[in-house]
């Protein structure tokens, strides 16, 4: 299943499910527990693949504030690679992972952990949620490029928006705007200098820029370290020193990104480690 990358400055949702997936990299589960059976699970031990009756079969169960809801296959593959991916020629479907099952169980947990903060999303707010990531919210169409039906899609977007808001409010560090790339000069040369290319530096330098002096105005910051060997004024400066300056944004936006990814891990886990979670292991041992 595709993830989101979030090691780079461009996140980009490419599923549906990967918008709930990518919030709860790096936690771990409370208790994680695959054991050979549990209530209701008899119907698919020992199978690999089940008739769609059985879809709604248990294949585990997680416990939350001491309510255990049961997964079932048909849960796991909604919310993972659809139900019609996993489709059989004699009519059977495939089991999802005990991997596919644990990343349900999780969000889950995380999701009704946010539910219980308080934490909600109206169909206008899954509908602006979608048109922003995925460009429209016509939840069928979205649906059919990966295998989801229109409702699941949309409860995955209901998901996403929900646990959304609870990371927002769990997290103090707030991200800077994403550092954009300067244009490359049309000509190809590097070295013509533009009040394009200043403006473009000193507004990413922000105070380590003084423009009455039309220098910089400290020599200790990253922006000065990284181009002081560049020629520099209010109204002139190569592509070369602006790319400069983008790295340093760029590094600069990742450290905190650091920070806010490590405060949604500590807080995630704290809802984890009250949880446990059963995969019931498809064969009998």
């Amino acid at each position: 299943m595709p993830n989101v990358d979030v090691k780079h400055m461009n996140t980009k949702i490419v599923l549906p499910v990967a918008i709930v997936v990518a919030l709860v990299i790096g936690v771990v589960i409370g208790h994680f527990l695959p054991i050979p059976g549990g209530a209701g699970a008899t119907s698919v031990l020992g199978k690999t693949a089940v008739s769609e009756a059985e879809l709604d079969s248990p294949i585990g169960s997680y416990t939350v504030d001491g309510k255990t809801e049961n997964i079932t296959a048909r849960q796991v593959l909604e919310s993972s690679t659809g139900v019609d991916s996993a489709k059989q020629k004699d009519g059977t479907y495939t089991l999802p992972s005990m991997d596919k099952a644990f990343t349900y169980a999780r969000n889950q947990v995380i999701l009704k952990g946010a539910e219980a903060a308080g934490f909600s999303a109206s169909d206008d707010e899954i509908s602006e949620y979608a048109k922003k990531n995925l460009q429209t919210d016509d939840y069928e169409a979205i649906g059919k490029q990966y295998g989801f039906s229109a409702d699941a899609t949309k409860e995955l977007l209901r998901q996403a928006v929900v646990i959304q808001k609870y990371r927002e409010s769990v997290i103090t560090t707030k991200l800077p705007a994403t550092p954009t790339m300067p244009t490359a000069p049309s000509d190809g040369n590097q070295d013509t200098a533009t009040a394009d290319y200043a403006k473009y530096i000193i507004d990413l330098a922000g105070d380590e820029w003084s423009a009455d002096k039309n220098t910089w105005a400290s020599t200790d910051g990253p922006y000065y370290k990284a181009l002081n060997g560049y020629s520099i004024s209010n109204d002139s400066a190569t592509y070369e020193a602006a790319l400069a300056a983008y790295k340093v944004a760029g590094s600069n936006y990742q450290q905190v990104a650091a920070q806010a990814t490590a405060e949604w891990r500590n807080a995630a886990n704290k809802l984890l480690e009250k949880s446990s979670v059963s995969i019931y292991s498809r064969t009998i041992v």
